[in-house]
């Protein structure tokens, strides 16, 4: 194990958008009682330092594998594809008329809770679909500049679920 190792080879994972969340908990748990800073209290502030920069990789690691997005995200960059979101905002215009009706549904909506959450559910049907999509371009097709494509897109969709998300919080602290 090298602290500079891939986030799948630290965890002992198949480089694969599909993951079981309870492997991925369990092997987080082992490295994390064999890299604790208390572990190594007796040999001094070298070998804890050490373990502190161990744990904190392991973390970081962790937090990337068990986010879908930041996976993905992560994966496409190690196979050459980065996702570059910041500079990169094509999207297909099927899926910006989707994101324009959505938005025009938020809106008018205003205050009807049933409404929001209505659009909400229908939002996060899609969402699902896209991750499916997502798993299949990646482990199964291969085809990451499509994949970064559609992680581009989850995020800009992740940013709507977001709005959605706020709204409905306002509408339950008026009630």
């Amino acid at each position: 194990m090298k602290i500079s190792d891939d986030d799948y080879t630290l965890f002992g994972l198949a480089p694969t958008q599909a993951l079981v969340r309870e492997d991925l908990d369990a092997r987080r748990r082992d490295l994390q009682s064999r890299v604790h800073p208390d572990r190594f209290a007796a040999e001094g502030d070298a070998a804890q330092r050490l373990a502190m920069q161990w744990a904190v990789r392991v973390n970081q690691a962790y937090q990337r594998l068990k986010d879908p997005l930041a996976r993905a995200a992560y994966l496409c960059e190690l196979r050459g594809v980065p996702v570059d979101a910041e500079r990169n905002t094509a999207m297909p215009t099927e899926f910006l008329m989707q994101q324009m009706q959505w938005r025009e549904a938020l809106d008018e909506a205003g205050d009807d809770l049933v409404a929001v959450e209505r659009l909400d559910a229908a939002v996060a049907a899609d969402e699902r679909a896209m991750f499916d999509r997502l798993t299949e371009l990646l482990d199964r097709r291969g085809d990451t500049v499509a994949a970064a494509a559609q992680v581009r897109a989850l995020m800009f969709l992740a940013r709507f679920r977001h709005d959605i998300e706020r709204r409905l919080d306002a509408l339950d602290a008026q009630r």
